[in-house]
């Protein structure tokens, strides 16, 4: 049975992805970041409209502190990017591709009418382009 050639981002993003929302703490996005292996989460409100983004860089420094000096985390929306870079389900691979060359983020919000319809990170187009240019 032949895989479909991924031709837009639709095609290989993930849709059942790991987010957050404003009010979780960093310790709780930590643990969700190493469990899901992923460099960063897209922040969330109750209608799952993307307000925001948090790395792993982030919030380093913060759960080192937190450690330190033994005491709580901050939240999410005391370190959150409020300006995202995001991407349409309808991209062709090959263009986000190009957008993801140089010091890029690691990791797209895939947004579709304000909402959040999944991710697709640079693992996602690498594995993607090599379909392509297999075919």
């Amino acid at each position: 049975m032949n895989k479909k050639i991924p031709d837009t981002v639709r095609d290989i993003m993930s849709r059942d992805c790991y987010r957050v929302s404003r009010e979780t703490s960093i310790t709780t996005l930590a643990q969700g970041l190493a469990l899901h292996r992923l460099p960063g989460a897209p922040v969330v409100d109750t209608a799952d409209r993307l307000i925001g983004f948090i790395s792993e860089q982030d919030v380093l420094g913060h759960v080192l502190d937190s450690i330190y000096h033994d005491h709580e985390a901050p939240l999410v929306r005391e370190l959150m990017r409020q300006d995202v870079l995001t991407t349409s389900p309808n991209k062709s691979v090959t263009d986000l591709a190009q957008e993801m060359l140089g010091a890029k983020p690691k990791i797209y919000p895939v947004v579709e009418q304000q909402r959040l319809v999944g991710i697709v990170t640079r693992r996602d187009i690498l594995m993607a382009l090599l379909m392509i240019r297999r075919h």
